[in-house]
């Protein structure tokens, strides 16, 4: 940071000129001592009591291995013979040189080690308790509106600055507005001005922190997202010394760590919200259904009656034959709506026995004939008896719904066609369902079968579908152990629906 060069800098002046200082007044002092008569090995002692000082108040180790050195040279030219002058006429002196430099060099090291532990001890100590208060303020966080306000005006008390909070929302967008503190105790919202840019710098950032305009912004990283931002001005964040930086880290790590907390909580709380919606909707729509199921078979059975009463040139036979329709119809859709309640509920378990595959295609058919007696489907199955394990009921369910399906989309006088085969390297049979309708469009095949996707073409007989079937039939198969695919005939117009079965029995098998 350029604030802080600035700031070594003086340091580096403040040091060495503090150190002539005081060198300078060891020698004043030794003046002193020798017009006094005193002993010259009190002098020394006065030029170690300066490197001493020297190591104690300056900054480093530098300044006090400079003393030491220059007060060994100074004691030299100063006070022994000949004066003013780097030599000795008394041998003796060069041991008194090499014990005072010795001894100058082991007291600025140790007294500059001491200062050295006293100084990281305190800032470890202001570390821990800007921590603590951090931490414990944060725990009574209610949403992230307060984490940013806490962190905001803990960060500004640290650091002595107008420190600022951004949060971004659960998408990863940052807030048009963020926190900062204007004054002690006081916090205030600020307009962003340009957001996305905001957003764009984080995320191309390589450094550890971002220079905008007015603040030096460093990000709060979450465990799957950037949560939010820490935003220093200029002129305070230049100045930081590296135990300021290691401090802001670990403050940020603390925020980091809440707001995480914080959106789990939130996400569980609005799952269990979302799953206690699921559950009433589930009962309400099993309620519905069952309740639905008896009139619906009394209506089925009396027009089936007035029809069988009714000659077929008679009015009234339209009619109840539209009313069967109808009725049949409704009686499909609660079939599925239960299906589908037992499914999500996870109470819907398979009874798979080895069937008959021309018996479960057939019932399949013969009950859309009668529902739909102008279409024609053709059926082609193994010539020999192919046994499947399956749930007869549900792998029967899974064809209406595709023939059903079919019908709606596919002209009378075109081809509807179910066919099975055993795919023998594979270990599986493969039933197909193939129409002659539209097609199904490029946008709608990664859709399908997904629950109530419904397409956004809008078909003549668009109330016949509300997404349900193929949803079911998707989830049927695959807890059968099998897969279903869809997509456009490549002979033709038409779409192909095919699902596999696999020919090992299981009978552990569930829906879930």
């Amino acid at each position: 940071m350029p604030g802080q060069q600035n700031k070594n800098v003086w340091d580096m002046a403040y040091g060495l000129l503090l150190t002539i200082a005081l060198l300078i007044t060891a020698s004043a002092v030794g003046y002193l001592f020798r017009a006094a008569g005193i002993p010259e090995t009190n002098i020394v002692i006065v030029y170690l009591l300066a490197v001493l000082l020297t190591a104690r108040i300056t900054r480093g180790y530098v300044f006090g291995l400079f003393a030491s050195v220059i007060a060994t040279g100074a004691f030299n030219y100063l006070f022994t013979e000949p004066y003013f002058a780097f030599r000795v006429n008394a041998p003796s002196y060069i041991i008194t040189f090499v014990i005072m430099t010795i001894t100058a060099l082991i007291t600025s090291a140790l007294t500059s080690h001491a200062k050295q532990n006293a100084l990281e001890a305190r800032e470890k100590e202001a570390e821990t308790k800007a921590l603590y208060t951090l931490t414990d303020r944060l725990t009574d966080a209610a949403d992230l509106h307060d984490i940013a306000g806490i962190a905001a005006s803990t960060i500004s008390d640290v650091f002595c600055c107008r420190a600022a909070c951004l949060y971004f929302d659960e998408n990863g967008v940052p807030e048009q507005t963020y926190i900062q503190q204007a004054s002690p105790g006081k916090l205030v919202r600020r307009k962003l001005s340009n957001p996305e840019k905001i957003k764009r710098w984080i995320e191309e950032l390589s450094t550890g922190y971002h220079i905008g305009t007015d603040f030096y912004d460093w990000p709060i990283h979450g465990r799957e997202m950037i949560l939010g931002l820490i935003r220093l001005p200029k002129e305070s964040a230049a100045l930081m010394s590296e135990a300021q930086t290691r401090l802001l880290h670990s403050m940020i790590e603390s925020i980091a760590l809440a707001m995480d907390r914080l959106r789990s909580i939130q996400q569980g709380i609005k799952s269990n919200e979302e799953a206690v919606q699921e559950r009433y909707r589930g009962n309400l729509l099993r309620a519905i259904s069952h309740d639905l199921r008896t009139p619906l078979s009394g209506i089925m059975g009396t027009a089936e009656m007035l029809m069988d009463m009714t000659q077929r040139e008679d009015p009234r036979y339209a009619l109840a034959e539209g009313i069967h329709k109808e009725a049949d119809w409704l009686h499909s859709l609660v079939e599925n709506i239960l299906n589908l309640t037992r499914l999500q509920g996870g109470k819907l378990t398979l009874n798979k026995q080895m069937e008959a595959v021309e018996e479960v295609v057939g019932g399949a058919v013969s009950h859309m004939a009668k529902r739909s007696p102008k279409h024609e489907i053709t059926v082609n199955t193994p010539g020999e008896l192919l046994l499947v394990p399956m749930d007869a009921r549900l792998i029967e369910q899974v064809l209406i719904n595709l023939l059903d399906n079919a019908i709606r989309h596919t002209p009378p006088q075109n081809e509807i066609s179910v066919s099975v085969i055993e795919d023998k390297k594979k270990g599986c049979a493969v039933f197909s369902v193939k129409d002659r309708g539209e097609g199904i469009a490029a946008a709608d095949l990664p859709h399908i079968f997904q629950m109530f996707y419904v397409s956004p073409l809008k078909h003549t007989d668009a109330r016949y579908g509300i997404g349900l079937g193929l949803a079911i039939c998707d989830a049927i198969i695959k807890a059968h152990g099998g897969g279903i695919e869809a997509h456009n005939r490549t002979d033709g117009p038409g779409a192909e629906f095919i699902f596999t079965l696999p020919m090992e029995m299981n009978n552990h098998e569930q829906l879930s």
